[in-house]
């Protein structure tokens, strides 16, 4: 390759020439002479890397157009080999600075996505579904928790071979789908030709045995649809929306693991109480002559029955504390706050009048 390489003439497309049929180009020359193939060329597959490199990005190019080279170390320079792409030598952050070197800024993702994302998928393991449900408690079982069992049909571990799809005791024979290693070599076609994973043996679950006798509950599979109970603990102070996760309690799936179990509540509303952080508000109605001279109440809580004092000469929206009746949290309870509303009568008897208007004459 020359000290100034025509990057155009290297991908065979004209000046003119968009980012799609640049990154097409690219594509099908990448295919031809990609080093790992039958007849590919290391050098030649380096040549077309580094003019794509440059030609893909927008201000390399816009530099290479104008001045024949582009600034920052961008041009032709020595890269990281490409042996053993398809196998276990291959270095990907290797191959990456081989186009980066000088900061070309060029992303490999578009070119290799689908490649690793089938090696990614070879080492994933089974994972059975999440499943959710929703919940409905009531507003005292919100502040002090509770707890709920639920009848829920879905794939379960076997209890009758804990989940080893062999009848108990059975001999357990090696795997003749995978010589009883767990794993075998699917092949595919990839945009870079043939690529093998490895896969879980589906024969097996990835156990590389497999029972003599197989289990007659669930037919040697380890799991089997049914219904099960699950017991639910709401914990104290919880607000409605909020999520509760069963980590295990969702799906189970063969020769892998369950899924979750996530639980929405819903917070049902009560007539007389409304949360505030850890506390509780309430409203009592206090007749004018009680709030004048003062009295004692009696007030439902959530733990019973409360005597309260008010003090005479009390006002209108006025809080009265009442401790440690609020909402548990962290080891204490929060209180509950009482919001005094005063009633005043719609008609006034004669002697009550004149009471008023003797007040009034006081400047009461």
């Amino acid at each position: 390759m020359s000290n100034k390489p025509d990057y155009y003439e290297t991908l065979g497309v004209g000046k003119t020439a968009t980012k799609d049929d640049i990154k097409k180009a690219f594509h099908k020359l990448a295919h031809k002479y990609h080093p790992d193939k039958k007849g590919g060329d290391a050098d030649k597959f380096k040549e077309l890397s580094e003019a794509y490199s440059i030609l893909s990005d927008d201000k390399k190019r816009a530099e290479y157009d104008s001045y024949g080279r582009v600034f920052g170390g961008g041009g032709p320079q020595g890269g990281a080999g490409f042996g053993g792409f398809g196998g276990a030598g291959f270095d990907f952050s290797q191959f990456q600075d081989a186009f980066n070197q000088g900061g070309a800024g060029f992303d490999m993702g578009d070119i290799f996505s689908d490649f690793f994302a089938g090696q990614a998928s070879a080492t994933r393991q089974k994972r059975g579904r999440d499943i959710s449900i929703d919940l409905e408690v009531s507003f005292k079982e919100s502040v002090f928790g509770t707890k709920r069992t639920v009848l829920l049909a879905k794939t379960s571990t076997c209890d009758a071979c804990q989940g080893s799809g062999a009848v108990k005791g059975t001999e357990m024979l090696t795997c003749k789908q995978c010589a009883g290693q767990g794993k075998v070599h699917e092949t595919s076609n990839s945009f870079f030709g043939t690529v093998t994973m490895v896969q879980p043996c589906r024969h097996c679950n990835g156990q590389g045995k497999i029972p003599k006798e197989k289990c007659h509950t669930c037919r040697g599979e380890g799991v089997y649809k049914k219904q099960e109970e699950i017991e639910i603990v709401v914990p104290a102070g919880i607000e409605s929306g909020e999520m509760i996760r069963l980590t295990g309690a969702g799906e189970a799936v063969a020769g892998g693991q369950s899924g979750d179990l996530y639980v929405k509540v819903h917070v049902s509303q009560d007539a007389r109480f409304k949360k505030d952080g850890p506390n509780l508000i309430t409203e009592l109605s206090v007749k004018l002559s009680d709030a004048l001279l003062g009295t004692s109440y009696k007030i439902q809580t959530l733990d019973g029955e409360e005597t309260i004092d008010i003090p005479a000469g009390v006002t209108h929206g006025e809080l009265i504390k009442v401790k440690g009746k609020g909402v548990p949290s962290r080891g204490k309870r929060g209180d509950l706050l009482v919001k005094v509303k005063i009633t005043l009568p719609n008609k006034l008897s004669r002697s009550a009048r004149a009471l008023v208007e003797k007040l009034k004459e006081e400047g009461i």
